[in-house]
């Protein structure tokens, strides 16, 4: 049997470049070899794409080759820089395992759409409108979807802090994870949490904070058929929820523990997959994502964020919760790559 060639793209200029090669390293160990055809492209923290062996921890100091991934239809790949000379490899289609920005809000998307190459995830719009936190609320909302209230920051402009509410979170409105967030919980700390979320995005989105348990549940899928993973929640040890911590970014969450399947009643369970999934078509979303919300004590569901192309590494939530569904990942990657190459689960 004729394998398909999967270009598998890691790595990125991102903030989350790291946990990205942690991602694929786990999606190369569950990857069907006898199905697929393998074609790691790494892309290094400047941006490089190099075509490597695989995304081991030290994988820009091995038998890397320059390769571009060729807008050009009719050659529907890369295009390998060899001994001076460009070859070709031809990709049947390509799965980002790519985080944050340039990876996940429609850049490489967009790439790929003027390749012609099918890819799994969100196209280019669903991709910049689940980005930007603060324009997925807006649409969210009109969905009859509650969201936290919040205010968006741009540019040089300012925000009285005698006009918030307290406590209040203070993060980049178009970045992934837990980079440049902040709890603030004095209006003299909001300045300093701004120019904190500064950092990673011109853009800052500042939410009222939400009273409840963090929940998560992970979609598959293309409208109308979709698969709803377990819902999970987050427990925490202390603090606020945090992500990927910027000291170490490969180690997860410092501060919490998923708990799978979520303890929670089994009509708030549904409610919360319901959710998700009312969520993932209003923003127009496909192949998969991981829907975070909120679940108040009075039962109701308030949209967190969504991620487009949630982490995959061991430790990652999106297929824990599978998994609990009884999908393993070598499965979810199947259904994945099915998707974006017929479009329909199977």
């Amino acid at each position: 049997m004729t394998r398909l060639t999967v270009g598998i793209v890691f790595g990125g200029s991102s903030e989350e470049h790291a946990v990205s090669v942690k991602s694929a390293q786990e999606v190369a160990r569950n990857l069907d070899t006898e199905k697929y055809q393998p074609f790691f492209v790494g892309i290094t923290k400047d941006g490089a794409w190099r075509l490597c062996d695989g995304p081991g921890p030290d994988w820009e100091n091995g038998d890397c080759r320059p390769v571009v991934l060729s807008p050009d239809r009719s050659v529907h790949g890369l295009l390998v820089l060899e001994q001076g000379r460009y070859r070709t490899v031809r990709l049947d289609v390509v799965l980002p395992v790519l985080h944050g920005t340039l990876g996940e809000d429609g850049a490489t998307q967009g790439l790929l759409e003027l390749s012609g190459i099918p890819y799994v995830g969100c196209d280019v719009q669903s991709s910049a409108l689940c980005m930007d936190k603060s324009l997925a609320y807006v649409v969210a909302r009109s969905a009859g979807i509650a969201t936290p209230d919040f205010w968006t920051v741009t540019g040089d402009e300012t925000i009285d802090p005698g006009s918030l509410e307290y406590p209040v979170f203070v993060k980049p409105a178009r970045s992934g994870s837990s980079f440049g967030v902040s709890k603030v919980s004095r209006p003299e700390d909001l300045a300093t949490a701004v120019e904190s979320a500064r950092r990673y995005d011109t853009k800052v989105l500042i939410e009222a904070a939400v009273v409840g348990s963090e929940i998560g549940c992970a979609i598959l899928g293309n409208d109308p058929d979709l698969i709803a993973g377990e819902v999970d929640r987050i427990a925490l040890s202390h603090g606020f929820f945090r992500i990927h911590q910027e000291e170490e970014p490969e180690s997860g969450s410092e501060n919490s523990t998923p708990v799978v399947p979520a303890d929670i009643p089994a009509e708030q369970r549904s409610l919360v997959q319901e959710t998700a999934k009312a969520v993932y078509r209003a923003l127009g979303c496909r192949g998969l994502s991981r829907v975070d919300m909120f679940l108040k004590e009075d039962g109701e569901v308030v949209l967190n964020e969504v991620n487009t192309l949630p982490g995959m590494t061991s430790y990652s939530r999106y297929p824990r919760m599978m998994a609990a569904a009884g999908l393993p990942l070598s499965e979810v990657i199947d259904r994945m790559l099915s998707l974006a190459l017929t479009g329909k689960l199977r």
